[in-house]
């Protein structure tokens, strides 16, 4: 991993001011797709999904701060307003995870594609009714990232 790739994901681990995560609870998708395409896939294939995008969000700035240049990185949240607004009413300390987010950034001409991985979440709320919830998500977001990489059809 170069250097560049490695002062990136360390920045995306900080964006994620969750538990700290292995490696296996990422998802994490490299495509041979310009930012500017990978980005336009990507909010195509939330929609094509159910979801509502609800920010996209840039983060240059704290790059910036951090000698890092581009203006090809965002943070996308994406969610369904009334599971959202279910799942606060019911489990109000899942709210800072709320929405749904993937981190899209560019490495030269590829994207890379980043999510936190929802069985991270079933490990702090055990609660056997958010299982499915946990699951479907899982289910989404891999869905979503195969589809912008080109390896399914919507």
């Amino acid at each position: 991993m170069n250097t560049l790739t490695r002062r990136i994901m360390g920045v995306v681990m900080v964006l994620f001011l969750a538990a700290p995560v292995a490696a296996d609870g990422l998802f994490m998708v490299r495509m041979d797709k310009a930012f500017p395409e990978a980005m336009t896939l990507l909010q195509s294939a939330i929609s094509s999904h159910g979801y509502t995008i609800t920010r996209l969000q840039q983060v240059n700035e704290n790059l910036e701060r951090r000698e890092f240049k581009s203006d090809m990185y965002r943070v996308v949240y994406f969610g369904k307003l009334e599971e959202i607004k279910q799942i606060s009413a019911q489990q109000p300390e899942l709210i800072p995870f709320l929405p749904l987010n993937i981190t899209i950034f560019a490495e030269g001409e590829q994207s890379i594609l980043v999510s936190s991985h929802p069985s991270t979440l079933r490990q702090f709320f055990p609660d056997p009714a958010l299982r499915p919830v946990f699951d479907r998500w899982e289910k989404d977001i891999g869905s979503i990232m195969d589809e912008v990489r080109g390896d399914s059809n919507p």
